[in-house]
């Protein structure tokens, strides 16, 4: 494949990747803590690495708990010197559930771009990742996120700028409607709702085998076992709906994010299903100077043989913060 200027097709190592992912090396890992973000808001977070070091913001994207952000990818990150934060959204994990029920009819009016009243908005999963980072004491950090956690991540650099040092925005897209679309036969299975544990489990093995990586597929007993994690942690179908409402209803940000001058990055797949691939090309042309790294055969997930690229990624993000503030 033919690279643009600015833009790097990156095919995995996945030898070096996955020997980096298991390195020994001790990392200091806090227990689950929370956060009161706003009176009606607490988050579930949880910490990797030194304090010291500098503050690295994961955020995950819709339906995922923090847990998603796997524990060797965030103990990588800790090791190349980050002081890793991940999170819990409010309507995921254990992090508090929002009040108000959304139909079908408020998610099909804001697809079309019609009015449709939500219970929050992409601005307010912003703010509460800005509570995050007071309650921590933390005036900024890089941020890291993937999906609709990139499309916060987004939101953050655009809606509170001196908050953000650097932005990897991972598989995720700008709202403008006609980029970052899902492919229509997705809509089937997304929109299904199996009750219970066991029902939850094959609803989400369909989805991973639609939405995976094909040049790395997830083998059934892993798939499995996150699918019964994230379940016992806490899934709500409610809090799906209300957080695919404000994915659905989010403004159009090309236009605000000409005015980011912090260093981005933009990694998406080329097999991604869920988010098209033009969502990354978007957001990289939209971004003055940004980065865009396009991974052939990679879907909508993160797989442990691409934890050393996303670290790689991230960590070279940072380091031009440095450079430009140094």
């Amino acid at each position: 494949m033919t690279s643009s200027p600015g833009t790097t097709t990156a095919p995995a190592d996945a030898d070096a990747d996955a020997a980096a992912a298991a390195d020994p090396a001790a990392v200091t890992v806090s227990a689950e803590l929370f956060a009161p973000v706003s009176p009606d808001v607490e988050l579930c977070y949880q910490t990797f690495g030194s304090p010291d070091d500098e503050p690295l913001l994961l955020v995950m994207g819709l339906g995922g708990p923090m847990t998603w952000w796997d524990e060797d990818l965030c103990r990588m990150l800790a090791r190349d010197g980050f002081y890793v934060v991940r999170f819990d959204n409010r309507d995921a994990g254990r992090s508090s559930r929002a009040r108000g029920r959304v139909g079908r009819t408020t998610l099909v009016r804001g697809f079309l771009g019609l009015p449709a009243r939500t219970p929050y908005a992409m601005a307010d999963l912003a703010a509460d990742a800005v509570g995050l980072l007071d309650h921590l004491g933390l005036d900024s950090a890089h941020v890291a996120g993937v999906s609709m956690g990139g499309m916060i991540g987004q939101t953050l650099a655009v809606d509170h700028a001196d908050r953000v040092r650097s932005l990897t925005s991972i598989m995720s897209s700008t709202g403008r409607r006609f980029v970052g679309f899902q492919h229509p036969s997705l809509f089937p299975t997304l929109l299904t709702r199996s009750p219970g544990r066991d029902g939850y489990v094959r609803a989400s093995l369909a989805t991973w085998r639609l939405i995976g990586s094909p040049a790395y597929p997830s083998t059934l007993e892993d798939s499995t076992a996150r699918a019964l994690a994230t379940f016992d942690r806490g899934v709500s179908a409610s809090g799906l709906a209300r957080q695919m409402a404000a994915i659905v209803t989010q403004p159009d940000r090309t236009r605000a994010l000409r005015e980011v001058d912090v260093p981005v990055s933009v990694l998406h797949g080329t097999a991604d299903r869920m988010v098209h691939v033009s969502g990354g090309r978007s957001t990289a042309a939209a971004v003055p100077q940004a980065e865009l790294t396009l991974v052939r055969g990679m879907g909508h997930d993160m797989p442990p043989a691409l934890f050393g690229l996303f670290s790689r990624t991230i960590r070279r993000t940072a380091d031009r913060a440095i450079t430009t503030s140094a």
